[in-house]
């Protein structure tokens, strides 16, 4: 008879602790899900955070881009303007050629004109402003092509003559050569 009681109070027991054993696995298994929620959402604005961070750093990357940028080519529109200025200086200069009186003053003028146009082109160097090369092959990013001449000289698409010279400020074209390219 003691073997057939201990198995009832066996179950009566087992029936007694499961309820508070199924209770602690849910409030285990219930702050676990909860931990892990936590962590999951810690992780997901560990990322927003990183995020948000990099898109900061390409920002101010960008705007410290755009403000070497404005920084550099500020003069751009007075260096265009001044380019007219150049191109009068070396007319002037090249007419002086035409004039056959050896006249010491003329001579004199010359001589200051020279100095001056040499001092405006320094002047732009020195801030950027540069000449295009207009030799050889036709390239049109730096030249436009006014006319086609033939020649025996140059092969087709080569540079014939420079007709008004470009220049640069740093990388951006402020006017592009004028040029001839042989046909």
């Amino acid at each position: 008879m003691g073997s057939k009681k201990k198995p009832k109070e066996h179950e009566e027991l087992v029936e007694k602790e499961t309820p508070d054993i199924k209770e602690k696995i849910q409030e285990e298994t219930g702050e676990e899900s909860e931990l892990t929620k936590c962590q999951e959402e810690l992780q997901e604005q560990k990322d927003k955070y990183l995020r948000a961070y990099a898109d900061f750093e390409n920002m101010k990357k960008r705007l410290e881009r755009e403000k070497t940028n404005a920084v550099i080519f500020a003069n751009e529109a007075f260096a265009k303007d001044l380019l007219t200025v150049l191109d009068t200086f070396e007319n002037a200069l090249s007419s002086f050629d035409k004039i056959e009186a050896n006249e010491e003053a003329v001579d004199k003028i010359k001589e200051g004109m020279v100095l001056t146009y040499e001092q405006l082109l320094s002047v732009l160097k020195k801030h950027g402003v540069e000449e295009i090369a207009c030799e050889g092959e036709f390239n049109p990013e730096f030249h436009q092509a006014v006319t086609q001449m033939d020649s025996d000289k140059h092969e087709s698409g080569e540079i014939v003559q420079v007709l008004q010279k470009g220049y640069k400020l740093k990388d951006r074209i402020l006017r592009a050569s004028m040029v001839a390219t042989c046909k």
